[in-house]
C-alpha cells in the first residue's frame, strides 16, 4: 500500500482514500465457496506527542496502516474522512451529577455550536426511568444546544446504571446513514446495580454489554468524569471503580476517558479542546475481514510511522 498523507487545515482534516468502497457490514462472495465481510470502524490518528504539547501540525505522516483481527492482517478498502463521513454524536448526561457540572453547560453548547457543518447530534439524559432523549438526531446544532438543562442532581434521580441508557442510545444509531459515530457521556461510570463487589471494571455486566454493542455499531465512546450520588465525596474504592469503568468503555471503543483527579473538573475547556482534536482527526476505516465464523475478534490498527498513534476499537463482536 502507498504511503499516506493526512493533512490538517484549520479545522478538519482531508485524507486520500485508498479505494473506494462501501461501509457496508454485510458478507460479500468473492469466489465459489469462499465467503468475506466489509467492517468499518472509526480511528484517530495523530502524532504521541500532540496533545501533550498542544499543538496542531500541519501534516501527519502516517506512512502505511495495517489492520489486523486477531493477529491476522485485512486488506483495507477505504479510510474516509472528516467531510467524506459526516459525525453523528449522541450527548449522554447523567441527571444526578454533583449541581458543579451546571456551570459547564454553556461550554458543551459552545461545543456543539462549533462542530463542522453536517453533523448530527443527539442530546439525552440517563436517569431512574431510563434514557430521556431532549433532542433526537439532528443537524441543527443551534436548537440541539439549545434543549441542554440543568441537571436535578438527585440520588432519586439517579439511573440504575449509566451503561442502560448508553445501550438504548446506541440503538438510535441504527436509523442513520453510515459514518462516523461516537458518544460524548458525561458521568461518574459508577455501576451499582449487583451491588459494591460487581462495580469494578471487570465485573460489570451492564459494562461488557454496552462495550459489545458500541463496538458492534462502530460508535466510539469518549467520556468525561463527574461526581454523582455516590462518588461525590464518597470511597474512594468507589470512584476508582467509575473511573476505571468510564476508562475500560472508552479504550474498548475508540474513544478517550477524561479525568481531572477524583474531583469534578473546574472547567471541561481542556477536555472540549483534546475531545475537538480527536474527533477532527477522526476517520472511517473500511476494511475486508476473512473471519466469517461468529465469535469476538480483537483489532489493530498500526502505522509503520513509530511516532504515529492511533486509538481505535480494541474489538468487535460478530454474529
Amino acid at each position: 500500500m502507498a504511503n499516506r498523507t493526512f493533512h490538517h487545515f484549520f479545522a478538519g482534516i482531508f485524507l486520500l482514500s485508498l479505494l473506494g468502497a462501501s461501509a457496508s457490514a454485510q458478507e460479500t462472495e468473492t469466489k465459489p465457496g469462499q465467503k468475506i465481510r466489509t467492517v468499518s470502524i472509526p480511528i484517530s490518528i495523530f502524532t504521541k506527542q500532540e496533545l501533550r504539547e498542544d499543538r496542531m501540525e500541519e501534516f501527519v505522516q502516517a506512512e502505511r496502516l495495517i489492520v489486523r483481527e486477531d493477529k491476522r492482517e485485512q486488506v483495507i478498502l477505504s479510510i474516509r474522512s472528516v467531510e467524506d463521513a459526516p459525525l453523528a454524536l449522541a450527548i449522554l448526561i447523567q441527571e444526578d451529577l454533583a449541581a458543579a457540572v451546571n456551570l459547564q453547560l454553556r461550554d458543551l453548547a459552545e461545543f456543539i455550536n462549533g462542530l463542522p457543518k453536517g453533523s448530527r447530534v443527539m442530546v439525552g439524559y440517563l436517569r431512574g426511568g431510563g434514557l430521556q432523549v431532549r433532542q433526537r438526531f439532528t443537524d441543527d446544532l443551534s436548537a440541539a444546544a439549545q434543549t441542554l438543562r440543568i441537571v436535578t442532581s438527585s440520588p432519586g434521580s439517579a439511573p440504575r446504571n449509566p451503561y442502560d441508557g448508553i445501550i438504548d442510545a446506541l440503538n438510535r444509531f441504527d436509523a442513520l446513514p453510515a459514518g462516523r459515530r461516537a458518544i460524548l457521556l458525561v458521568s461518574d461510570g459508577l455501576d451499582l446495580s449487583q451491588g459494591v463487589s460487581s462495580s469494578t471494571p471487570s465485573q460489570s455486566l451492564d459494562l461488557d454489554r454496552a462495550i459489545l454493542r458500541a463496538q458492534r455499531r462502530s460508535v466510539a465512546v469518549f467520556s468525561f468524569y463527574s461526581p454523582a450520588s455516590f462518588t461525590e465525596g464518597g470511597r474512594s474504592e468507589l470512584i476508582l471503580n467509575g473511573q476505571g469503568s468510564l476508562q475500560r468503555l472508552s479504550d474498548e471503543t475508540g474513544g478517550r476517558a477524561f479525568f481531572q483527579g477524583s474531583i469534578a473538573p473546574i472547567s471541561f475547556l481542556p477536555f472540549f479542546r483534546d475531545l475537538r482534536l480527536l474527533l477532527n482527526r477522526q476517520f472511517l476505516l473500511t476494511y475486508l475481514s476473512t473471519n466469517v465464523k461468529k465469535g469476538y475478534y480483537r483489532v489493530e490498527v498500526l502505522s509503520t510511522n513509530p511516532d504515529v498513534k492511533i486509538e481505535h476499537p480494541k474489538g468487535y463482536y460478530y454474529r
